[in-house]
């Protein structure tokens, strides 16, 4: 993996390529270390680099930010440094033998991230990624017309940077990459993966606190579990987002734990 300053790592015919314009590469490159998207670049699975606007200024203050056309609070980053951060960024992609590049700039005002489009994004080795982590009141939008590919939130709210969904977003997507898990089969079993959140997960001590494991749990019986499991994944998305259950085609398993949930929670149903 590169971090900024460093060298890359990993074959550029294996290892998908992400890159970063943000004012704060420290922060980007150390926390891309920890954990599974460390372990994924040391396998050589993905590699990153990491490109400070402020290296592309062309005043001797190194000025990346200026004031809003027609007021307000705030400062909004200028278009010149990181359209050429950005360049930099595609041509560094380019001449390590990267096919082509996708712009991403990570926003409030962007489509929401989904599971899916993550793993479209991951599925897609042959394209380099350059995430665009913006600050302020945010950038030009000059930029964004002529530069940016894609707009991605991470959820309605704001954060005072874009590093921070950049990380989520390169997590999101090192995890899909084959070999990147120790186990493939937790990829498959977590929440959205098929279109529902994930039931709830135990372990030991079978008592915590007077609170008891499912007996379901306990029994070995392997379909009782699993059916347990969906169960458990439908209440809690009927719950807490009901409008993933929306678009869903539902199979007959699913429709019928669906009717024993909902007779449940009105009172006209037992609970087995």
């Amino acid at each position: 993996m590169e971090t900024p300053g460093g060298g890359a790592a990993g074959p550029a015919d294996r290892a998908m390529r992400i890159d970063v314009v943000t004012l704060f590469p420290a922060m980007v490159g150390e926390a891309a270390k920890v954990g599974i998207t460390g372990r994924a670049a040391e396998r050589g699975l993905w590699s990153l680099r990491c490109w400070n606007p402020r290296d592309f200024a062309t005043d001797a203050h190194r000025t990346v930010d200026d004031r809003p056309y027609g007021g307000g609070p705030g400062m909004v980053m200028m278009a010149a440094p990181l359209a050429a951060a950005s360049a930099a960024a595609r041509g560094a992609q380019r001449g390590d033998g990267v096919a082509r590049s996708h712009t991403i700039y990570l926003t409030p005002a962007g489509r929401p991230l989904t599971h899916a489009r993550v793993v479209e994004l991951a599925a897609d080795r042959a394209t380099g990624l350059v995430l665009l982590a913006g600050r302020y009141e945010g950038i030009d939008e000059r930029l964004v017309e002529r530069e940016v590919d894609e707009e991605i939130a991470i959820g309605d709210f704001v954060v005072s940077g874009g590093e921070l969904p950049a990380l989520m977003l390169i997590d999101a997507i090192a995890r899909q990459l084959p070999g990147a898990l120790n186990d493939a089969q937790s990829a498959v079993e977590e929440s959205f993966v098929a279109g529902l959140l994930d039931c709830p997960h135990y372990t030991r001590p079978e008592i915590h606190e007077g609170a008891k494991v499912p007996d379901v749990l306990l029994s070995g019986h392997h379909e009782a579990i699993r059916r347990w499991r969906l169960e458990q994944s439908l209440k809690r998305t009927m719950e807490r987002r009901p409008d993933l259950l929306e678009g869903r085609a539902l199979a007959k398993e699913e429709r019928e734990c669906l009717a024993r949930i909902r007779d449940e929670a009105s009172g006209t149903g037992r609970r087995k």
